[in-house]
Parts: C-alpha cells; sequence; structure tokens
C-alpha cells in the first residue's frame, strides 16, 4: 500500500461544523504536518485545490525543502490554467523535488464555484475538457511540439524545454463516479481515485472502470480517499466519531445540505446518499462512518475503530485492487501521528523502488543555445511513481 496524507490547506481543527478549536491556515502548521508525514513513513500528501483553499501549486512548492522523501500529490482544476503552462509547472515541481510530484486531476462539482472562476461547462464537458487538456500535457512532456485546433482548446506550437524527472511524466490520478468521469479515466488517467465508499460500491466502480479500460488496452490504479479515526479499541474511537461531530447541529447540516444540493457531481450525490442528512443512521458499512458528510464536501466517509479493526477494513478494499490511500483525520497533525504509530507496524506498506536516472537529451532555447545536456537525479519512485501505460 501507498498511504498518503492530507494537507488541510483550507483550515484545520477538532471539530467539524464550528469555529470552536479551529486553526487558522499557515505555513508554520502546514510544515509541521509535512514534515511529521515525512518522518513517520507516509508516501505523500495530497494537496487539495478550490476556491476555499490556498494554492495548491505554491503550497508544495513551498515544502520542498521541508521534506526529503514525501511526495506531493497536487491538485489542479484543469479550466483554470493553459495545458502549456500546467505542463511547465509540473516539470519545474518535479525537478525541482527530485521527482516527488503527481497531479490530482479535479473537474470541479459546484457550478456555483465553477462559474466564479470563469467555468461555465457543462458536467459531461467538463471531463471531455480534462481529456483534451491532458492530452497536450501528456505529449507536451513527452517531447513532442502540439498544434491543436480542438473543441475547448487551440494551441500553436507549442513546447516544454525541460523534461520531468519521472519519465514520461508524474502520475495522474483522477475521480468521478459518472459514466462520463469513469470513461475520461479509462482512456487518459494513471490512478483511479474513489472517496469511502462501502466495499460493494466500490468493486462495482473498479469493475466498470477496468472493464471501459480495457476497450482501449489500458490498465489502470486504483486509489482510495477517506478519513480515519483510529483508536486503542473500538469504543475509544467512535466516542471520538461522535466527539468530532459535537458542535453540529440540525440547522448546520441542513444548511450545508442545502449547498451540497446544487452540485451536479455525482460522486457528491452518493456521498449525500449514504447519511441523507440523518445524524441517526451514520455507520452505513461496518465501521464506516457517514458523519464527516453531513458538513463537509467531498470526501464524507471514516473509518472508525481500533488498529486492528481499521487496518482489517484497509485489506478488505486493498483485496479489490486499491493500492493508495489518501487519509486525513482531524486534527491532522496529531491524527497524522497516531495512525501512524498504531496502523503502519500493521500494513503492508510500498517502499520505494531502487533509483533510476534518466539521462536528458539536449535542449534548444528558443535562441539556439544548448541549455541542457545533463543526466538528471535519481526519481524517487514508488508503486506510483512513473505513469502507468
Amino acid at each position: 500500500m501507498n498511504i498518503f496524507w492530507f494537507l488541510p490547506i483550507h483550515g484545520d481543527g477538532r471539530y467539524l461544523g464550528t469555529s470552536y478549536g479551529s486553526r487558522a491556515v499557515d505555513h508554520g502548521y502546514l510544515k509541521q504536518i509535512a514534515v511529521a508525514a515525512d518522518q513517520l513513513g507516509y508516501h505523500g500528501v495530497l494537496v487539495p485545490t478550490g476556491r476555499s483553499c490556498e494554492d495548491s501549486w505554491i503550497v508544495a512548492s513551498s515544502l520542498i525543502d521541508a521534506t526529503r522523501d514525501l511526495r506531493f500529490l497536487v491538485a489542479v482544476r484543469p479550466a483554470t490554467i493553459s495545458p502549456t503552462q500546467a505542463a511547465r509547472m509540473t516539470a519545474t515541481l518535479d525537478r525541482l523535488s527530485g521527482g516527488r510530484l503527481y497531479v490530482n486531476v479535479v473537474v470541479g462539482g459546484d457550478p456555483e464555484e465553477l462559474a466564479g472562476d470563469g467555468i461555465f461547462l457543462s458536467h459531461d464537458d467538463r471531463y471531455a475538457h480534462a481529456a483534451e487538456f491532458f492530452s497536450v500535457w501528456k505529449r507536451l512532456l513527452t517531447g513532442e511540439e502540439v498544434s491543436l485546433d480542438g473543441k475547448f482548446l487551440k494551441v500553436d506550437g507549442a513546447r516544454q524545454l525541460f523534461p520531468t524527472v519521472q519519465q514520461p511524466y508524474p502520475s495522474l490520478f483522477f475521480g468521478g463516479s459518472s459514466a462520463a468521469g469513469h470513461e475520461t479515466a479509462a482512456e487518459h488517467f494513471d490512478v483511479y481515485l474513489t472517496w469511502g465508499e462501502p466495499p460493494a460500491e466500490v468493486a462495482k466502480k473498479i469493475e466498470d472502470v477496468k472493464r471501459r479500460a480495457a476497450r482501449f488496452n489500458r490498465t489502470l490504479r486504483f486509489g482510495l480517499r477517506l478519513h480515519v479515526i483510529v483508536r486503542e479499541t473500538d469504543e475509544e474511537a467512535w466516542a471520538d466519531a461522535g466527539r468530532l461531530i459535537r458542535h453540529v447541529d440540525e440547522e448546520a447540516i441542513a444548511r450545508a445540505q442545502r449547498i451540497f444540493a446544487r452540485f451536479d457531481s455525482e460522486g457528491q450525490k452518493r456521498m449525500a446518499a449514504l447519511h441523507g442528512g440523518n445524524r441517526g443512521s451514520l455507520e452505513i458499512s461496518p465501521n464506516l462512518w457517514a458523519g464527516v458528510g453531513l458538513v463537509r464536501g467531498g470526501a464524507g466517509t471514516a473509518l472508525v475503530g481500533s488498529a486492528e479493526t481499521v487496518v482489517a477494513r484497509l485489506n478488505e478494499y486493498a483485496a479489490l485492487g486499491i493500492d493508495s490511500f489518501v487519509l486525513s483525520g482531524y486534527p491532522h497533525l496529531e491524527e497524522a501521528y497516531r495512525f501512524a504509530e498504531l496502523a503502519f507496524p500493521r500494513l503492508a506498506l510500498a517502499r520505494p523502488a531502487p533509483p533510476r536516472v534518466v539521462t536528458g537529451a539536449n535542449l534548444i532555447s528558443p535562441f539556439g543555445e544548448v541549455v541542457a545536456n545533463e543526466a538528471f537525479p535519481p526519481a524517487i519512485g514508488g508503486v506510483v511513481g512513473g505513469a502507468a501505460s
């Protein structure tokens, strides 16, 4: 397994749905979490995106020198940037970090937020746009000169001078629960990432994506994004799950659910359906608790229990084909320690692959001079390192 943690660049705290006990976003706190995750042996950290977040690329860049082995799974919303600029940013961060970058593609699901970012694409067009965007991105990072007059994008003679350390490019993670999301993932991306639904539902999604990928002669890997509440006993864990939402009242739940109802995201609809806004029936599958989703958008479920219990549940997902787990807990600093100390000794964690050297070709600047002719530093790879075919 590759175990990722989460950087709360939208803020953190001990309780959901309240400012009581909250922690503001500042660089010192994010650095604490990143350094802890690095030292504890997490494979990487997810750096999210959205209007409630600090910028994911800048945050990840600011933490390169504070960490040694930690990978950064940087979320990007493709409709807010050009593919050529995204390729340049990808190559820069991958090179400066020594090959410690993955990209998490997020097309977005809240029409109001998307409109604020100048995005007025329909649900299915957002996926089609992402496919076109990353076809340009991949071609640039594999050394092609790209010209395209597409449905959504137009570039003429685009080039990326500096290659990435990871070849042919850093792995692309992608999530989407609709048919359009599954089809796009199957054809264009490397790791299909789903939120934490009951194992039977996750199995259905994996099989559908596999079936679609087979039509393109492709093989994907699979990841799971969810929260964890791990304690020494099941009783302690469930008590702390209750404490996490102790300040959430019915008005807060109703307000949050009204906001989520405007989303056209199939994944968000599935998260809301797990609890139906009812705090009285939150264990939707053994040890899978939907309480987070009462007031939090996106990933809304948590595995709750002792280390033995939670590890057993994670292994059930692993048996379905999941090899990357993107986890989080409140507050994120303390929970990073708690999960690593209690669960890591019981998990089969992936170990880094031996270093490999990627030799760079001559790179010619627009003015004609050679700007690089070097052996690039060893890629810091692992089970997730590099793009899948």
